[in-house]
């Protein structure tokens, strides 16, 4: 901005004089700047009320128009401690027959009692196997069915050797404690098996085996052939303890597994101990319902509560934006103040809201046929509180008689949960179909327009275009506002020549005049 020094001659406050003579394209262009920051913030509280509507339309309304939601079940069984189980919701209601005959077991191989060779010294991970009385050889074990090899050495550490075994598929861990080889399989069932394999007349593998405090009383009989009535009862050997299927026995039929857990026709058993029969009670889910409908409606009340509130919000009437200079007169928190009211008023009476509202209200409040029957919300115990009774801004939302929660319908028969335990299809039904309504009616007013983008209720892209258009007015009221100035300054910058002149001629006719 060039400096300017004016009203040398004229004595004139030019800068003062210049914006009273502009103040009127000032005034247009404030106009203007204050129209699109009004409009910014209307598109700001749309945004805003468009997540709400947008997050109840995808998430809680969604959900409700799929039958399969509704479809809860809950299961008991006469005898928790034994078995848990869960239903689908393709399990129909009533009783089942259960008895657990075994549970899945992983195999163990638990090796005896070892001591170093002439050392009293305790085993531990770092210890050589030397010190065991091991010799170089291979141990063969059957590992799930598969023949797994473990190429020992006298010069490895127990740690190491305990590490060659889990690379083969066994858990292996040596107790420090209780100076021994704990061996399992790595899961259940009888096809999971771990065994050590002896073969026929092969005396070096059983004491390789024995060595290592792992070789059983059949692996002796099959190194040295003998009967079971010939093997030593003075020695210790290896305890192996079999790995086992689980088998449950469901409405007479059995059925076995390598884990204690079954899927069977919809229901998710998992057997927990040998047991007597017992009975598996299937039922529909009435908490599991209820809790769905309830929070629906919750969201939904929210939803509306936020817009009836916004549409009849205060006015705000005498209120605009502040400029800069209006600004600098007032403290942050009387701005703040300022534009707070006008925030809150910025989408009261809006005929876009007044739609968006009047159709969800309308679209909750109908009446559906269902089996030759009609039913709304109030057939299930579902009513608003009425205009006079009503709490302010929330003349749309919905309580249920007999919500614990809900002090304005607590006192009344729970006919909700009633429906659900007598007729849960219908309540599904009728759920499924009211939510269908609303859902394709805020569908399609979220498909793209040309004033609107896809999911939004409101004109976005005509706000944006407003915008804009503003963006450029104003750009052109500052174009002007500066022409008109630099045209005035220029007008008393030619007086105060002309003055200059003036007073330079007067200034010689009176040295001529002897003044």
């Amino acid at each position: 901005m060039p400096i300017r020094i004016s009203g040398l001659n004229s004595g004139l406050d030019t800068d003062s004089i210049v914006q009273e003579l502009v103040s009127a394209y000032r005034t247009k262009q404030d106009k203007y700047t204050k129209a699109q920051t009004k409009l910014s913030w209307k598109q700001d509280a749309w945004k805003e009320m468009n997540t709400k509507i947008y997050n109840f339309y995808t998430k809680s309304l969604s959900n409700m128009r799929r039958v399969g939601n509704f479809n809860k079940k809950t299961t008991t069984v006469s005898d928790s401690t034994k078995a848990t189980v869960s239903a689908s919701s393709s399990v129909a209601n009533g009783t089942q027959t259960l008895r657990v005959e075994q549970l899945a077991k992983v195999g163990h191989l638990t090796g005896r009692q070892l001591k170093m060779v002439n050392s009293g010294a305790k085993i531990d991970s770092s210890t050589n196997l030397f010190s065991l009385g091991v010799t170089d050889g291979t141990l063969t074990f059957n590992v799930g069915g598969e023949q797994k090899s473990v190429n020992v050495t006298s010069t490895m550490t127990v740690g190491e050797f305990t590490k060659a075994l889990q690379e083969q598929g066994i858990s292996a861990n040596f107790d420090t404690n209780q100076q021994r080889f704990f061996l399992s399989s790595m899961k259940s069932g009888e096809a999971n098996d771990i065994n050590l394999i002896v073969n026929e007349g092969d005396e070096a593998a059983f004491k390789l085996a024995d060595s290592l405090g792992l070789a059983t009383a059949a692996n002796y009989k099959n190194a040295y052939k003998v009967a079971d009535a010939d093997v030593p009862t003075d020695r210790s050997f290896a305890s192996k303890s079999p790995a086992q299927n689980a088998k449950i026995i469901l409405n007479g039929a059995t059925f076995e597994g390598e884990s204690n857990d079954f899927s069977i026709n919809g229901l998710n058993i998992t057997a927990l101990g040998v047991s007597d029969e017992m009975t598996v009670t299937t039922a529909t889910d009435v908490d599991g319902v209820y809790n769905m409908v309830k929070d629906f409606l919750k969201e939904y009340n929210e939803v509306v509560n936020a817009m009836e509130k916004a549409y009849n919000a205060a006015s705000s009437k005498g209120y605009e934006p502040l400029t800069d200079d209006e600004k600098s007169e007032l403290s942050d928190k009387e701005v703040e103040k300022w534009e707070q009211k006008i925030k809150d008023s910025i989408l009261r009476r809006d005929d876009t809201l007044r739609s968006v509202l009047n159709s969800m209200s309308t679209n909750m409040g109908k009446t559906l046929e269902i089996n030759g029957k009609k039913y709304s919300l109030a057939s299930f115990g579902i009513k608003t509180a009425g205009y006079f009774n009503a709490a302010e801004n929330e003349s749309y939302a919905y309580h249920i008689d007999g919500d614990a929660d809900d002090a304005f319908s607590s006192g009344n028969d729970d006919k909700l949960r009633k429906m659900i335990e007598e007729d849960p299809d219908a309540v599904a039904s009728f759920f499924t179909q009211l939510a269908t309504t609303v859902y394709d009616e805020l569908h399609e007013r979220m498909e793209s327009t040309t004033l609107s983008s896809a999911y939004k209720v409101y004109n976005d892209k005509q706000m944006q275009t407003e915008y804009d258009e503003y963006t450029k007015t104003i750009k052109k009221w500052e174009e002007k506002l500066k022409e008109m100035e630099e045209s005035y300054y220029k007008k008393f910058a030619a007086m105060e020549t002309a003055l200059s002149k003036l007073q330079s001629q007067t200034n010689s006719l009176s040295s001529l005049l002897g003044g």
